[in-house]
């Protein structure tokens, strides 16, 4: 495990194994995998781009060959920040295969936010647009590379018919080379050997007194969460997912999203605006049939979709990532006529809920949902940290086979944020239904405690 992470304990790894929750395998290694048994099948679309699973993989290859030869180790760190291209997921590959550890940071961050990942994550490269809509990413750069000795090699990609200013090996004051990202095409030269408990990659979850929480997420605990979403979802060869929000989410990532669709040989359509008016024409000409969106973008495609039209290929599945105490997602009805519509709760650190398909008056039942896994451990613990009586309302604590059990570098925030014995303590308040399932009602703050009583967060 890289430093500054804590690890599964070894019973509990073991248990996953014997469960088969934790195969082994690398998600890149996934990919080589799938790139074999599904090589002519269409893996990526974006516009009038389309990548097969064997393109994807070859890329993948070859941006990995390539960072190589620009100086990239094994360990080391760096700052992904793209929008929903096709770059982004041969670079997210391409990094893993290279044995670097990509941080995954929102296309919309600006260096308040860009500048504490690097000096966080010690991250000695940074791969982002040389600009987009209308933000100069690249002069970005610049300026946290001159704020500190990590940042040193930025990968611009260019607009499409740009001509790049980086066209070849380039450097600036502060000593940051600059490399075109579509230069690093080079042959592969060989398979680096990587352990399934490695980090994969970091995932942004928020911020803590102005420092980025981050969440390392393992080859084998990622897996087995897009895997899993992928089986409970019916998600097969055939389908067709839609990554409309952001793909560097936990939700659009692999819940099961992209990672899982990859999983089962599907395709994956990205699109870089969840607004409808691309969506659901895109929904339509790509046959897509499940998609991941936020409540907001869920009532602006069911105003939409009368006027826009669906035709005869809607989703037959639209996760809609709830938010706590946003009781209105509960009664949101299928953005997309004749599709189903399922509620899913969780972030980058997990556990994640989700909902049983709509009703039949086509309304989702409501806000709650099964944990994901068997091997989920819930707890709904009171202000004092005990276990809230049957039925009773309690913040939602939980530890799992896909729940990492701290942040990178905040030990501080890990005692405030997990238990000694493990479990996450999510914020979220939630109750049990007599069937098991839970019912997310809100946020900690709403958790009534003595008057008096500090933060119940806090040990």
């Amino acid at each position: 495990m890289l430093e500054g992470c804590t690890p599964w304990p070894e019973e509990f790894a073991d248990r996953y194994r014997a469960a088969g929750h934790w195969r082994g395998g690398t998600l890149d290694d996934l990919l080589r995998d799938r790139a074999l048994r599904h090589g002519p099948r269409t893996a990526l679309v974006h516009g009038e781009t389309r990548l097969t699973y064997a393109n994807l993989n070859r890329r993948a290859d070859r941006m990995a060959a390539g960072f190589r030869l620009r100086g990239l180790r094994p360990g080391q760190r760096v700052v992904v920040q793209l929008p929903n291209v096709p770059e982004l997921v041969i670079t997210l590959f391409a990094l893993m295969r290279a044995g670097v550890v990509p941080v995954l940071c929102p296309v919309s961050c600006r260096a308040a936010e860009v500048s504490p990942l690097v000096r966080l994550t010690q991250a000695v490269g940074y791969v982002a647009p040389a600009a987009y809509r209308g933000f100069d990413h690249t002069a970005m750069a610049a300026g946290i590379a001159a704020e500190g000795p990590f940042l040193r090699r930025v990968f611009p990609l260019d607009a499409p018919g740009e001509a790049s200013p980086y066209g070849g090996f380039t450097t600036d004051p502060s000593g940051c080379h600059y490399f075109p990202l579509g230069s690093l095409d080079s042959p592969p030269d060989r398979v680096l050997a990587q352990s399934a408990g490695q980090v994969a990659f970091f995932l942004l979850s928020g911020t803590a007194a102005g420092e980025p929480l981050l969440v390392p997420r393992t080859h084998d605990d990622f897996a087995y969460q897009a895997r899993a979403a992928a089986e409970l979802v019916s998600l097969g060869e055939d389908d067709v997912y839609l990554a409309a929000l952001p793909a560097v989410s936990s939700l659009v990532l692999g819940s099961p999203g992209i990672v899982g669709t990859l999983c089962v040989g599907g395709t994956i359509v990205l699109a870089e605006d969840p607004g409808p008016a691309d969506c659901l024409a895109v929904v339509e000409r790509e046959r897509v049939t499940v998609t991941s969106v936020e409540p907001s973008v869920a009532r602006l495609w069911l105003d939409a979709a009368p006027a826009a039209g669906t035709g005869a290929h809607g989703p037959r599945l639209v996760q809609i990532g709830g938010v706590p105490g946003d009781r209105g997602a509960a009664g949101l009805t299928s953005p997309v006529r004749g599709c189903s519509a399922q509620l899913v709760f969780g972030g980058a650190e997990g556990p994640l809920t989700l909902s049983p398909p709509e009703g039949p008056d086509g309304t989702v039942p409501g806000a709650w949902g099964r944990p994901l896994s068997p091997d989920d451990e819930i707890r709904l613990a009171d202000a004092d940290g005990v276990d809230a009586p049957e039925g009773e309302t309690g913040e939602l604590l939980a530890r799992g086979p896909y729940t990492p059990r701290g942040y990178y570098r905040a030990p501080g925030h890990n005692a405030r944020s997990f238990t000694a014995d493990g479990y996450f303590r999510t914020g979220v308040l939630a109750r049990r239904t007599p069937d098991g399932g839970l019912v997310v009602t809100g946020s900690l703050d709403e958790l009534p405690r003595p008057a008096g009583q500090g933060d119940p967060s806090v040990p």
